[in-house]
Formats: C-alpha cells, sequence, structure tokens
C-alpha cells in the first residue's frame, strides 16, 4: 500500500470512529476522498500552526518496516500521486467514475494570491469559476448547488443549504464524486425476495472471501464489472455483533484481512439487500476533534497562503453522500464544500440479513473511495 492510500485509510478510520460516536445506531455513508480533497486545497493555502494542525490530522507511522512519520495531507500536494490518481479515477472504464472540482472566487472583493491558485490548478487540475458572493450570496449557492447537481447526475441536491453563504464569503472549494457500477455478475431479480419490507437479492457464486474465527466475522469482495473496483462486506457472525466488530477494526487490520494472503475464491450463498442511503455532515466538530481546531477560530486561523492576510477563516465544511444498491450493481455520490467564510463445492453463508459495513475500493491503489455501514437498508 503506497503512502497515499495508506494515509486515506487511515483517516477514513478517524472519520469513521467519530461518526459511530455520533450516529449510534444509524447508517453512515461518506466518500473520504472527496472530503480529503476538499481539506487538501484549503491546506495548500494554511501557514504556521493552522497548516501543523491540518498535517497531524493526516499524520500517521506507517511506512514498510520502519515508525516513520507521514504527512497525509503534504502527500496529497505530489503532483504525480495525486494527478495521476484522479486521471486514472476519472477515465472512463466499465464502471462509470469520476471525480472533479470547482473553485469559485471573489477576485475583486479579496484578491487571491497567485501561488495558491497556481498549486490548485497544478495539483488538482481544477476549475476556476467567479461568483459574487458579497452581493449576490443566495444566487451564488444556487449556482453550486446547481453545479453539484449536475455534476452528480441529481443525486446530490442543495448541497449547501439556504443562508450558508453570506456577504462575508470570499471562497468555496467544492468537489463532486459520482460513480455508476454494475456487478461483475448481476443478481436475477426473480431471486429477489420482495415479500418483506427489506428485499434481500441472492446469488450463489465464487468470490473472494474470509472467515475470521477469532473476531467471529466474514469478509466478502464483490466486483464490479472490469474488477478495477469491488464493494468489499464486513459481516459479523452475531446478529448483535457489529459494535464489536467496528470496536476491533483499524487501518491496519482491515489491510491485513483483505489481502491477498487472506481471502480466496470460495463458493459463495450471498444474500444481500437491496438499499439506499443518503447522508449529511457538517464536519465542523468531526474536524475539531480530530485536531483541526485553528482554522475555524477567527482569532488563529492563518489562511494567508490564499490571500497573503490572516483574517480568513473556514466557517463550514458540508459534505452529502449518497448510495443505492441493487441487482444491477451501485451507484454513488458525494460531494465536499469548503467554504471560507453457485453448485456442488461447499458454500459459505454471507447473509447481510443485520447490520453490516462496507466500502468501495480502487483496487490498482487501494484507495477507499466510499465508506458506510447499513443499520437499516
Amino acid at each position: 500500500m503506497n503512502s497515499l492510500s495508506a494515509a486515506n485509510t487511515h483517516f477514513t478510520f478517524d472519520l469513521f470512529q467519530q461518526f459511530k460516536t455520533s450516529k449510534k445506531d444509524d447508517n453512515i455513508f461518506c466518500s473520504p476522498l472527496s472530503i480529503s480533497s476538499a481539506l487538501a486545497m484549503t491546506y495548500l493555502g494554511a501557514k504556521e500552526n493552522t497548516a501543523f494542525e491540518m498535517e497531524m490530522v493526516g499524520v500517521r507511522f506507517l511506512y514498510t518496516d520502519q515508525l516513520r512519520l507521514i504527512s497525509w495531507l503534504a502527500c496529497m500536494q505530489m503532483t504525480t500521486d495525486l494527478a495521476v490518481q484522479h486521471r486514472r479515477l476519472s477515465k472512463p472504464s466499465h464502471d462509470s467514475l469520476f471525480m472533479d472540482i470547482l473553485l469559485l472566487i471573489l477576485p475583486f472583493f479579496l484578491p487571491i494570491s497567485k501561488e495558491y491558485m497556481d498549486n490548485v490548478k497544478k495539483f488538482y487540475l481544477t476549475s476556476v469559476e467567479s461568483v459574487d458572493f458579497k452581493n449576490a450570496p443566495e444566487e451564488s449557492r444556487k449556482k453550486i448547488n446547481s453545479w453539484v447537481e449536475s455534476q452528480t447526475h441529481e443525486k446530490i441536491k442543495d448541497l449547501l443549504p439556504k443562508n450558508s453563504l453570506e456577504f462575508t464569503t470570499v471562497l468555496v472549494l467544492v468537489n463532486a464524486i459520482y460513480f455508476k457500477g454494475q456487478w461483475d455478475n448481476k443478481f436475477d431479480k426473480r431471486n429477489t425476495d420482495t415479500s418483506k419490507p427489506v428485499q434481500m437479492m441472492k446469488q450463489v457464486n465464487v468470490f473472494k472471501f474470509t472467515s475470521l474465527e477469532d473476531i467471529k466475522a466474514k469478509i466478502l469482495e464483490i466486483p464490479y464489472k472490469g474488477k478495477d473496483l469491488s464493494m468489499v462486506l464486513l459481516l459479523p457472525d452475531d446478529v448483535d455483533g457489529l459494535q464489536k466488530l467496528e470496536d476491533q477494526l483499524t487501518a491496519e487490520k482491515l489491510r491485513e484481512w483483505t489481502s491477498s494472503q487472506n481471502m480466496h475464491d470460495n463458493y459463495v450463498d450471498l444474500y444481500l439487500p437491496r438499499f439506499k442511503v443518503e447522508e449529511t455532515y457538517d464536519l465542523k466538530d468531526t474536524l475539531r476533534a480530530l485536531g483541526m481546531v485553528d482554522v475555524f477560530n477567527p482569532q488563529r486561523a492563518n489562511l494567508s497562503g490564499m490571500t497573503g492576510t490572516k483574517d480568513l477563516l473556514v466557517s463550514k465544511v458540508i459534505h452529502k453522500s449518497f448510495v443505492e444498491v441493487t441487482e444491477e450493481g451501485t451507484e454513488a455520490a458525494s460531494s465536499t464544500a469548503v467554504v471560507v467564510n453457485v453448485g456442488s463445492p461447499p458454500t459459505h453463508p454471507f447473509h447481510c440479513d443485520h447490520p453490516f459495513l462496507f466500502f468501495i475500493r480502487h483496487n490498482k491503489t487501494n484507495s477507499i473511495l466510499f465508506l458506510g455501514r447499513v443499520s437499516s437498508p
């Protein structure tokens, strides 16, 4: 696992720990990639302790067999890693997946540093657009929301709620991720049990599978067409075992459990519910809990890399996400805004008839694109 995907995985689990504390037994769904990219664009303009705190949100000890500090947000600046990954994820294939980033500014109210603009364009291949936050905040909000809705095929609507932008808003960093993938082997709709509130899809087939006896859980990988991407399911053996599984789950253990040495092809009798999850997160308190404090503090925030002055702060970090799983495959979308201002062989049962975790992974880079918990389909 390269340093970028390793740090992304750690960041994923940091977010998940915060979400599961605040969301209790509710569904969870987010895109760590969307959130991290929006934060990384903000980080490009951060200085001094503000930058240090943002680095620490992504700092982890992980490098081959040595303990070595890796600043994940700094890694996000690396042109080769990030640009190549974005191009790879954006390249049309059997699955539909793209990531786009939009930077909206108000140049006549507060000039943006040329160095910052150049870096954002260089590292994130972003587009730039001017809007009038000062005189037309609501029109600007609607324009941003319309762009997000268009980029996510109308799955993410009203990212920025009414009155979330003010005349003091000077910059909004927005991105959008959209994914629509067909299963490599679709579920037969005739086998779906529609007689109950939770419609359970069924198929017997060969999947990469492992049973963790000591953890009392099973893991299954369902590939999408082309096999560049997969959904990985983590199912506790016990109906009420999700809390115990979550408590034991770490980035390192996930890497170990889902490694090619641990997961092998097996015939699996798979039951998976059709489900749809839509979530909205105000990430301000979440990021504060992770150690990103100064950037939200008007007295301490230092985003002078954006404008050359120290009077900017992040007022909101809003994230919305959507996922729907059906017999054909998966459709998922997310957006983040940073507002400144099978036969005779034995089969293994994998019946998702109780709460479970899942994530959608880009296999070549081992990057987690989406993470979710399904408590009630």
